[in-house]
């Protein structure tokens, strides 16, 4: 890992969250929970894929890994580990926080970790919530997981959105808990005209085209002299995947588009930035 203020040599942090088409927050009320182990899985092929390219660009990234999905495929779990990635939790069955209790939170997250250090046999430092689902109202979550071992959680989005979002939180990575050196690291935001616009991966990055993102994460690099956290899902680079017709029409834009041509966009920011794993670029940074 590379550390400078000349914003070339800045490394940023890659990380892909782990979980399956059918387990999206777009088709939570379109898909029952019930049906999950009868529905085609697509995410072994596409982790493949994802290791691949990774190894093709010498990038080491962080996947933060659904219990549900270590469970059934242990063996892509061992494949993360024994590429040199960083294992980290997404949760158990890609629950929103706020769809739950402190107890039931509590449990989920003791629950998941144990699942994943058992299966890939590495400890898990880092959560990141499903939908990014902490926010002003359920910041306990961030003490519930820094109590559970955690070292870190990449859980807030500073933005306006729909489904989630904190603007009020920092755009960049923060203590959130007095005395404690827990981390919270949001994923990235480029500041414009006052405003926190995303450009962190996920769907912007696949929805719009690709020069305004490298442009967006340049400028975090260059005015703001700090690592951009960029993610993304399998999910998205498979385009042969099962439609969900039954979904409503603005789930299935936000879910299908630009599916085609997300892996070479993907191929592009692996070649164009510096790249680490959360741990290394964070972690190691402050100590």
């Amino acid at each position: 890992m590379t550390s400078s203020t000349d914003n070339s040599l800045i490394t940023n942090a890659m990380t892909v969250d782990v979980e399956d088409y059918f387990q999206v927050g777009a088709f939570e009320h379109d898909i029952d929970r019930n049906d999950w182990d009868n529905l085609e899985c697509r995410v072994e092929r596409n982790i493949d894929v994802i290791l691949k390219m990774f190894d093709d660009h010498k990038v080491k990234a962080t996947f933060f890994t659904l219990g549900w999905i270590a469970e059934r495929f242990p063996h892509v779990v061992r494949l993360i580990v024994e590429n040199g990635h960083e294992l980290a939790s997404h949760g158990m069955q890609h629950l929103r926080v706020t769809d739950q209790s402190r107890p039931e939170f509590t449990e989920d997250v003791i629950f998941s970790k144990k699942i994943l250090e058992d299966i890939g046999g590495v400890g898990v430092k880092g959560y990141r919530a499903p939908s990014f689902s902490i926010g002003e109202k359920n910041l306990w979550a961030l003490d519930v997981l820094a109590e559970a071992g955690f070292k870190y959680s990449s859980s807030i989005y500073p933005i306006q959105h729909d489904h989630y979002g904190m603007p009020s939180a920092p755009r960049f990575d923060f203590q959130p808990i007095d005395g404690q050196a827990f981390i919270e690291m949001p994923v990235t935001t480029v500041e414009v005209m006052g405003r926190k616009i995303p450009c962190g991966g996920g769907g912007y990055f696949r929805l719009l085209p690709y020069f305004i993102s490298k442009a967006a994460m340049k400028r975090v690099n260059a005015k703001d002299q700090q690592p951009c956290i960029f993610y993304f899902h399998p999910w998205e680079i498979d385009p042969e995947q099962p439609r969900q017709t039954q979904a409503g029409l603005k789930s299935r834009f936000r879910h299908y588009t630009n599916l085609d041509v997300m892996e070479t966009k993907i191929r592009k920011v692996l070649a164009e930035f510096d790249w680490g794993r959360m741990d290394q670029v964070f972690l190691e940074r402050q100590g």
